[in-house]
């Protein structure tokens, strides 16, 4: 049997690849236990410097439909398969949401349910005119995990989030565009392209200021403006004693590409 999720290390670009397609990509208990050695893998890889960017994707038409509906009717007792399942997800989805190197999502087809919150872990999600995004718990009497209710949150709004969890109505690729779900929408044929090429101009970036970058963005809601202040401040401060920011200065002032290393 294939494993359900795939991970590969090239050029500095970590690819995880959802490769369950006969099956939409549904996550379930062997999901979660591969997800969790992948992302020990991928930190690991990115302690030692190994990993600047990262790329998740799915193969076949759908990225993630959500959870395993076929396991839950199958099981006597959906409480307890829950409580198993969910907590090594979301274990994965928090390490995969706080990498210090940038996170790039491509998503095609279907999306919903806790696939959702696969997608929207990362710090950039690109999605195929194909794409469809539908909450889908409350149809089947269950409420949101793997981080989609804070996701949702963030992103569109209390009462965006609710709208989608409620009616599960389906959001086209655009729909989520004009949301904010998204960051930019591409033919079915061009997104992986345009994902990959994306990544990998992220890798060749200034890993410190990077990363410094997504702590400052992700941390700004939980600040008061002073905090939020001091926290640039010795950011600012961090980077520019750096040899990317001297590479960088020197770069833009003889009117060249920088040649950043993999050091912030």
């Amino acid at each position: 049997m294939n494993p359900p999720i795939l991970l590969s290390i090239q050029d500095a670009v970590a690819h995880i690849t959802l490769n369950r397609p006969e099956q939409a990509n549904v996550l379930d208990e062997a999901t979660g236990q591969t997800l969790i050695k992948v992302t020990h893998e991928l930190t690991q890889a990115c302690d030692r410097g190994e990993v600047r960017a990262v790329l998740i994707s799915a193969r076949g038409p759908h990225f993630c439909a959500g959870g395993d509906i076929r396991g839950f009717a199958a099981s006597d007792n959906i409480a307890a398969l829950l409580d198993r399942s969910i907590p090594p997800l979301h274990a994965c989805i928090h390490t995969l949401s706080t990498l210090p190197v940038p996170v790039v999502s491509a998503v095609n087809g279907s999306l919903g349910g806790g696939g959702i919150g696969v997608a929207l872990c990362a710090d950039i999600v690109l999605a195929s005119q194909s794409m469809k995004l539908r909450g889908g718990y409350s149809a089947i009497g269950l409420s949101p995990d793997v981080g989609v209710s804070w996701a949702l949150t963030r992103l569109v709004g209390p009462m965006r989030a609710k709208h989608i969890l409620f009616t599960n109505r389906p959001l086209s690729a655009e729909q989520c565009l004009a949301a904010g779900l998204v960051a930019e929408v591409h033919a079915d044929d061009e997104l992986m392209p345009a994902a990959q090429a994306l990544v990998r101009s992220l890798a060749q970036g200034a890993s410190g200021s990077l990363a410094r970058i997504k702590a400052l963005v992700d941390q700004a809601a939980s600040h008061s403006l002073q905090q939020h202040l001091n926290m640039e401040h010795l950011g600012m401060v961090a980077c520019g004693a750096s040899d990317d920011a001297r590479e960088g200065v020197r770069a833009f002032l003889e009117k060249r590409a920088p040649r950043f290393s993999c050091r912030g």
